[in-house]
């Protein structure tokens, strides 16, 4: 048996099975059930031009919304055509769709409830007007997020349906997939022909299962979709027709671009030199000054201009950044990061899985059930947003220099946004009464200026026999060194201090703070073969149209898309990699990260 049979009979085996576990999903979607009863006043229709709302599908949205508590309910016609019906097996999985918190939203494209509440919440219109398929999907992933455990998706018998163009397929797919939706496809189509050229019956045997894949999913159930032998026979080139064109998400027009470059040609007209502070001599934690370069590597994610060292203390073994980055520095290398242009791109990997932050909320409630709880470095909120399933009467405050603070408060996935310097607030919040039971640094402190500063405004803060919680990359990972430059959590420029777990130990002593567990091996997040592979094939194929380089050509941008199909499956692979050795990796010395909770001594 060669490679081309074991291919192609792995990957109709592959669609096969994923096939019965799309078609399980699709079982157990809600159905709405006629209702006598009169719409909610309070509830508000959205719906996508063409789209007639019935007056029995209204009653019964109403009262499935009513009956389960919910603040936003998709509805799904079950006469849509099968494209769209087989992106909706894809896109939700019923059992967490509304108990994840982290869970994306999604629409269907046809129409929206939404709790006017809700809807003043989100500063939507009172009367929102009718959208287009691809805004009710965008709107649908943001209404989640705002209602992340109050959101539901049902099934709508009566709701007709008009069909979808082109160019309305072109946008469900790329609000729900962005760049990737074409991206997936090509890969997916580069195996099949790999298989065919290699073996064709067993390439046969492949493209057939893709095909049937839909019929599979679909035959059967409640949605009965129209035009479903249609798709199925011709999928590959009804795939492509819509994912072709789907694009990077929304693109920005012509003035945005060039408005963007001026700035970014502003912000480097003197070079990088101004972002940089003069090297120091000593350790930043112990004073030696027997230092030692480590490494020396570009900025491998915005592929903005510089070169940063990291030096390491023959005395105490802290690998810190030197010369580290000046406060302009620190405002050009986070600028569109976290936050506008890279704001999308983040909140997906953030929002990926909510295991890493269940994990460190589990560590705190061995010890304790808090009332307060402070979340330093804090972003977008996720940390408290999932932990909330931990401590449901606990109140989350979020700290963090950058906006998403604020929106992370009227999500309501923290309770209070607190913006600043955390050395510099918290003697203004310990002079206001503010302590706290629970202080979280999740990933935090490698970000700042002088970690023990942010040590001692933890236990400032912090009510006696309150706990510090907090987790950091390990420079002593062997994985680290064994990859080099290329380990993600060396993270340049903006990882300006990596902390030896015995040096953490004694700044929390210095500070009276008594570590009471530690997760050396626990913490390991994974992603490290994803990550080095996903950062070649970034520095094979080039960055595309950033406003701080210059602007990508047609061949620039042929290149970039043959190298990341070609890089596709290399990806895939070292993502499956992660998965079975992260047992292997779940011990000191191997570990990518490690955690540590202290208490606070009266």
């Amino acid at each position: 048996m060669n490679a081309g049979t074991v291919l192609g009979l792995a990957l109709a085996a592959l669609w096969t099975l994923d096939a019965l576990r799309l078609r399980g999903r699709l079982r157990r979607l809600a159905v709405l059930a006629p209702s006598e009863e009169e719409p909610s006043p309070d509830h508000v229709f959205i719906a996508r031009a063409g789209v007639t709302l019935d007056e029995g599908t209204r009653k019964a949205a109403s009262q499935h919304a009513r009956e389960l508590g919910l603040e936003a309910l998709d509805l799904v016609p079950t006469r849509m055509h099968a494209w769209r019906a087989f992106l909706v097996a894809l896109a939700v999985d019923p059992a967490r769709f509304r108990s994840g918190r982290l869970a994306h939203g999604y629409s269907a494209g046809d129409a929206l409830l939404l709790d006017r509440a809700l809807v003043e919440r989100m500063n939507l219109p009172a009367a929102p007007a009718p959208m287009s398929a691809g805004g009710l999907v965008d709107l649908a992933r943001l209404v989640k997020q705002y209602a992340p455990t109050t959101t539901g998706i049902a099934l709508a018998p009566a709701l007709r349906s008009p069909a979808t163009s082109i160019q309305e397929c072109r946008e469900i797919l790329g609000a729900l997939l962005g760049e990737f939706g074409l991206l997936i496809l090509l890969v997916q189509f580069a195996l099949v022909g790999v298989a065919l050229a290699l073996a064709p019956r067993a390439g046969l045997c492949a493209l057939g299962a893709f095909e049937l894949q839909v019929v599979l999913v679909l035959a059967g159930t409640a949605l009965a979709p129209r035009g479903l032998l249609v798709y199925a026979l011709g999928r590959p080139l009804i795939d492509l027709a819509y994912a072709t064109g789907s694009g990077l998400g929304r693109k920005r027009t012509r003035d945005e671009s060039e408005e963007a470059r001026a700035i970014y040609a502003g912000l480097l007209a003197q070079g990088t030199s101004p972002f940089f502070e003069a090297r120091r001599e000593d350790c930043p934690l112990c004073a030696s000054r027997a230092l030692r370069p480590f490494l020396r590597i570009g900025d491998r994610y915005q592929f903005k201009p510089g070169r940063f060292a990291l030096e390491r203390c023959a005395d105490c073994a802290h690998i810190f950044q030197n010369p580290r980055l000046s406060p302009e520095g620190l405002d050009f290398y986070y600028r569109d990061f976290y936050d506008g242009l890279g704001e999308k791109s983040i909140g997906t990997l953030f929002g990926a899985s909510d295991g890493p932050y269940l994990a460190r909320a589990k560590m705190v409630a061995a010890f304790t059930t808090p009332r307060r709880w402070l979340d330093v470095g804090a972003g977008h909120g996720h940390f408290c947003c999932v932990a909330r399933d931990v401590f449901r009467d606990a109140r989350f405050d979020g700290l963090d220099l950058g906006e998403g603070v604020e929106i992370a408060a009227r999500k309501r996935w923290i309770d209070r946004a607190i913006r600043g310097l955390f050395p510099e607030v918290a003697p203004a919040l310990a002079a206001a009464g503010e302590r706290y039971d629970v202080v979280s640094m999740s990933h935090y402190l490698e970000h700042t200026r002088d970690p023990a500063a942010e040590i001692a405004a933890a236990a400032h803060v912090l009510a006696p026999g309150g706990l510090l919680m907090v987790e950091v990359p390990d420079p002593e990972s062997k994985l680290g060194h064994l990859f080099g430059k290329n380990w993600m959590p060396w993270f340049q420029p903006q990882h300006q201090h990596f902390l030896h777990w015995a040096a953490l130990d004694r700044l929390l002593r210095d500070n009276q703070l008594e570590p009471l567990s530690w997760h050396r091996g626990e913490a390991h997040t994974g992603g490290d073969f994803m990550f080095l592979t996903t950062m070649f094939a970034g520095w094979l194929a080039g960055p595309l149209d950033l406003p701080w380089l210059p602007r990508t050509g047609p061949l620039g941008r042929t290149w970039h898309g043959l190298v990341w199909v070609g890089c596709a499956p290399v990806v895939g692979i070292a993502h499956l990699v992660d998965l079975l050795v992260a047992p292997l990796l779940r011990r000191a010395g191997w570990s990518n990260a490690y955690r540590v909770v202290a208490r606070r001594n009266a």
